[in-house]
């Protein structure tokens, strides 16, 4: 009897499922073949992006299908938002129109809901840590599902550091302003583990948005933004990595992590089990990119800023950190505002750059890249040398060079190449442009090639003919 039953409901369950059902998407993951870079839908991926300021989520008057719109039309597929767990207030670090400061208590978005007691730092009621926000959790999925119809990558920022109190005093995990008094401590001891209630929070708060985000493959989070300003160090990382491990090991598939490591560069110790990305701000020389490439794991800038308003900085810190074996670039780009959620704000005051015309030369960074089997393809090692200028390159011995040339106007490549027959293009890094092909028959040994007349930098992009 209990059989019959048993097998009805099978019948049951499976005559209300579709007659076919494709498995969900795996989502980013290491590259098996070159661990350095990322599959994604099955296919070998980088990340280029130039983003708006990561208010995204929590900034209700933030309209993100025009910005995504924006991304998806120049080829772009990466964006950066912070969870909501940090915020900031208008004037923050002078940047107008900030999407991460929202203007009034009622139009930040939290993931925690307000409760009916005034008083929170902000102006608005305070917080309860026991519910849930669920229109947050709904613009949220929304978001990261925009995103993945357009074929675009969400890195979400679970956390990030105070840098001054002004931001720690309107925090809903400040103890004075949510309920439950959770948070009493100083805005530096947030992630040091000094108050149980505190991490709990925190903890909490990570395994509700693995949960909430577990069907998307379209994702990876970071832990927490700028941690060498006296933010976390390892136990408290540990936590947060176990409990997303933890979470995920209930759920179908398992997303990447990835620890924010310097601003600049820095030699990784002691890399943290778990992490498969590995971010850099501003890093530029990309130093950081031989200091680490040993780790075999994906190396991002993840950051830019504070070189003023003019592109080819922005666009000459992707080519390099790119080309000298970095997978993720991500340009944070001022031009992206509530008001102008298309990115066409004239940025004047902030501390960076950004506009249409960088990111359609980022777009070409983010081709010229793909135009090769670059999980084939190594750091140069001496095998491209440049008479003049700057050089960085990926090399295919024997069968591609991908190479970027800035500084001077003119320079003369040489690059060591086995007999063969090769095709040889430089290309305008601001227009996508050929400028110039030939092609050789070697002997081997040695070839110069000879750039033409440029501004700023040119690309060139060497192949073997079969």
């Amino acid at each position: 009897m209990h059989r019959v039953v048993a097998m009805g409901l099978v019948w049951i369950i499976l005559s209300v499922l579709p007659a076919e059902s494709a498995p969900p998407a795996r989502p980013l993951a290491l590259n098996p073949d070159n661990p350095h870079y990322l599959l994604f839908r099955g296919k070998p991926a980088v990340l280029v992006t130039s983003g708006e300021h990561y208010g995204a989520v929590l900034n209700r008057d933030f309209d993100y299908r025009p910005y995504l719109d924006e991304l998806q039309r120049r080829g772009l597929n990466l964006t950066r938002t912070f969870s909501g767990t940090y915020r900031e207030v208008p004037g923050s670090f002078k940047i107008v129109e900030n999407t991460l400061a929202p203007i009034a208590p009622d139009r930040y978005v939290s993931p925690w809901a307000r409760s009916d007691t005034p008083g929170a730092g902000d102006g608005g009621a305070k917080f309860d840590l026991a519910r849930w926000n669920p229109a947050y959790f709904a613009r949220l999925k929304d978001f990261v599902a925009e995103a993945g119809k357009r074929g675009i990558v969400v890195e979400f920022v679970l956390f990030c550091v105070f840098y001054d109190d002004v931001l720690w005093n309107v925090n809903p995990l400040n103890a004075s302003n949510n309920v439950q008094g959770v948070g009493k401590v100083s805005r530096k001891e947030v992630y040091r583990l000094k108050d149980p209630s505190l991490l709990a929070a925190q903890e909490a708060f990570v395994r509700k948005v693995v949960a909430e985000l577990a069907p998307f493959d379209n994702l990876y989070y970071e832990l927490c933004n700028e941690p060498y300003f006296e933010g976390p160090g390892r136990p408290w990382n540990e936590r947060i990595l176990k409990a997303i491990a933890e979470t995920e090991a209930a759920l179908p598939a398992r997303h990447l992590v990835a620890q924010n490591l310097a601003n600049g560069s820095a030699k990784i110790v002691e890399p943290l089990a778990g992490v498969s990305i590995f971010n850099f701000h501003y890093a530029s020389p990309p130093d950081t990119v031989p200091l680490n490439y040993h780790l075999g794991k994906v190396l991002a800038d993840d950051e830019t800023g504070f070189k003023g308003k003019g592109d080819f900085w922005y666009r000459r810190e992707g080519w390099e950190f790119l080309l000298s074996g970095g997978a993720i670039y991500s340009n944070l780009d001022y031009s992206f505002t509530a008001s102008h959620p298309d990115g066409t704000f004239v940025v004047t005051t902030s501390p960076g750059g950004g506009g249409v015309e960088l990111r359609k030369q980022l777009a070409i960074l983010k081709q010229f890249v793909e135009g090769f089997d670059f999980v084939r393809m190594h750091p140069n090692r001496g095998e491209v040398k440049a008479t003049r200028g700057t050089v960085r390159a990926l090399v295919d011995e024997g069968r591609a060079y991908a190479v970027y040339v800035h500084g001077g106007t003119t320079s003369e490549v040489a690059i060591e190449l086995p007999a063969g027959r090769y095709e040889a293009e430089w290309i305008h890094t601001k227009s996508g442009k050929m400028e110039r092909r030939q092609t050789c028959d070697h002997q081997g040994g040695q070839r110069t090639l000879v750039s033409p007349t440029y501004v700023e930098d040119i690309a060139l992009r060497v192949r073997r003919i079969p």
